[in-house]
């Protein structure tokens, strides 16, 4: 929204300010969680007066997209609880929705997570959000539990491979090598949670399985669950100093698909979609899974 002629086209001032902020909301750039821009930036940004940015926040209130607090401002809040079946159920932009699902997450007081996923390169970058919210002393989780499954590093898979030579090893090394940069780094994030003693109860275990993932898995809290397809596309990388065309998944801007199994009156297929995803991915858990190994 421009600051000039706010007005413009009959639509009152604060009715397009609520608009814009509604729509930065819907697209995770205010993820929840976050706190929204003071009044006082508010009415700078908009060149509109304070009691304007009033009435819009009051739009969003109503709404259910923010939660005021005497003094502590207002804050993003999570709204998949109370929205209708049909639209809670849209898909969205992993990086986006993922973000999202893991800042309400971490209010818990005992958060557990569970994933499987080809990296942990989406889930790393999500996660930084809820965890500088816990430096930041918003959230006082008591515990953190977090199960990450990965594909073999050590078994062939069917992707990554060179489009001319499916034999070339080098696509598969180089996942393998991300696969165990990204882990490394995730694994240190949350364990500094604890060397800290910002959260007192802090476990982190990576299993691999010989599965090529050709979709990925969350599981937040036994309650909440996203999952998404995995495309295979045609593109080329640098590996070892070569422009390489290979065959690779598509994970960050893939779709991911949320299930809720949480509130009063849950829906039954939600629920039964949270159930059979945290038993299977139990069941691997439980059975073929191997510990994984960052450094040789």
């Amino acid at each position: 929204m421009s600051a000039q002629s706010p007005a413009q086209d009959g639509i009152p001032p604060y009715l397009r300010i609520a608009a814009e902020l509604r729509e930065q909301i819907d697209e995770g750039l205010l993820p929840i969680g976050h706190q929204i821009p003071t009044q006082e930036r508010l009415c700078r940004r908009f060149a509109v007066s304070r009691a304007t940015v009033q009435r819009a926040l009051e739009e969003l209130r109503r709404d259910g997209y923010i939660d005021s607090q005497q003094g502590r401002g207002s804050y993003v809040l999570d709204r998949s609880a109370t929205l209708p079946v049909s639209e809670r159920a849209m898909p969205g932009q992993a990086g986006v929705v993922l973000a999202n699902h893991l800042n309400s997450a971490f209010e818990a007081r005992h958060v557990t997570l569970d994933t499987f996923t080809l990296t942990t390169e989406s889930l790393g970058a999500a996660i930084q959000a809820p965890l500088g919210r816990i430096r930041a002393g918003e959230l006082q989780p008591e515990s953190i539990r977090l199960r990450v499954l990965l594909p073999s590093l050590t078994s062939p898979l069917a992707v990554p491979r060179r489009v001319v030579n499916a034999s070339d090893s080098r696509p598969l090394n180089r996942l393998r090598g991300l696969a165990q940069t990204h882990a490394a780094s995730l694994l240190s994030s949350i364990a500094s949670l604890a060397d800290q003693r910002l959260v007192s109860d802090v476990a982190v275990e990576m299993r691999t399985v010989e599965i090529t993932p050709l979709f990925k898995v969350y599981l937040f809290n036994g309650t909440e669950a996203l999952s998404g397809y995995y495309h295979v596309v045609q593109r080329s990388v640098p590996i070892a100093g070569e422009d390489m065309e290979i065959y690779d998944f598509l994970g960050f801007a893939a779709m991911l698909f949320h299930h809720s199994a949480k509130g009063p009156d849950p829906d039954p297929y939600d629920q039964a979609s949270v159930r059979e995803m945290q038993g299977w991915f139990d069941s691997l858990w439980s059975t073929i899974a191997e510990p994984l190994t960052l450094l040789e």
